[in-house]
């Protein structure tokens, strides 16, 4: 009933929560709303770090960078979901679903490093506020940027590589809403410890040592906030570097708890909630972390409403 009879035998079908039809509506209400609150709190923070000149600073250049990745992270996922809630056709294209898991993890492992440049940044802030200028300088922000984006893409290839190459059988019915790792080789039909400790591998590295040097950057960071001698100095440095933290702590503990564990250890029910959360929730609230916690945000944001804003941006 729910495949399409000229659907291609290449193609896959898309579980999702077909085994709860009765979700399917209100989940495709939550996630289309999530998602126009995504683009437009994302592109918002975007349009402003660019035009407004009292944001053109390394952290802020970051913050775009960061929601130009949530910005494509959502349009990855969540429009092929909403398509599959309200149809029949719950089948995705070889090519892609190949596209999809290669974008999807290009992003995810690009946001895993610039995360930890962002705690680099705070770092620099903080600690060399009178070497900052030269140490985060435009060029160096650029090249730091440009680094990350080719980093992530080129681990996407090797992952998502090691993924598809796993013999399937003629096994083409994913427990999933979208196509991820762990899904895509549970339908494997041979052997795949190697590519198990493969993907293992490159996901503790990814994941695990950018948190090591977040975790140690912001050890850092609270050493020399703790030598402050006003108070009000001290609750704005650990003011600045909050947003950031509560970003990493959702992205991270996801994040993990999906990708630094033996794939066939994986739980349909339990990689459901964690892509969810990762791959929808958090790229909707980065943005309004970052908003509600930042003034000088809050203020562009009340600085972009009005018409004088966008006359001195011509």
């Amino acid at each position: 009933m729910w495949i399409n009879n000229q659907s291609s035998q290449d193609d896959f079908i898309l579980l999702g929560f077909l085994d709860r039809p009765w979700l399917e509506t209100p989940l495709f209400v939550i996630f289309l709303v999530a998602y126009i609150f995504a683009l437009f709190g994302n592109t918002s923070i975007i349009l402003v770090s660019c035009l407004d000149p009292q944001l053109d600073s390394p952290m802020y250049f970051f913050v775009s960078n960061l929601s130009l990745l949530d910005l494509c992270y959502t349009t990855c996922t969540v429009p092929q979901m909403l398509v599959n809630l309200r149809g029949k056709d719950k089948t995705i294209s070889y090519g892609g679903c190949v596209a999809q898991l290669y974008i999807f993890l290009a992003l995810g492992s690009t946001e895993c490093i610039l995360l930890a440049i962002m705690a680099f940044d705070r770092y620099a802030a903080v600690c060399k506020p009178l070497h900052y200028p030269i140490i985060m300088s435009q060029r160096r922000c650029i090249h730091m940027a440009t680094g990350t984006w080719i980093s992530g893409f080129a681990n996407s290839l090797v992952q998502s590589t090691l993924t598809v190459v796993v013999p399937r059988c003629g096994h083409r019915v994913i427990d999933h809403f979208f196509c991820e790792v762990p899904a895509l080789l549970k339908l494997a039909c041979a052997d795949t410890h190697v590519n198990e400790a493969e993907l293992n591998v490159l996901g503790a590295l990814l994941l695990l040592v950018p948190l090591t040097l977040i975790l140690g950057t912001y050890m850092l960071i609270a050493r020399e906030v703790m030598r402050l001698h006003s108070a009000e100095s001290r609750w704005k440095s650990f003011n600045t570097c909050a947003s950031h933290l509560l970003v990493v702590s959702l992205f991270y503990f996801t994040a993990i708890s999906m990708y630094v564990q033996p794939p066939s250890s994986y739980s349909h029910d339990r990689g459901k909630i964690m892509a969810l959360f990762y791959g929808i929730i958090t790229p909707t609230l980065n943005p309004f972390i970052y908003t509600l916690r930042n003034k000088d945000v809050k203020a562009a944001l009340r600085r972009a409403l009005t018409k004088e804003f966008w006359v001195k941006t011509r």
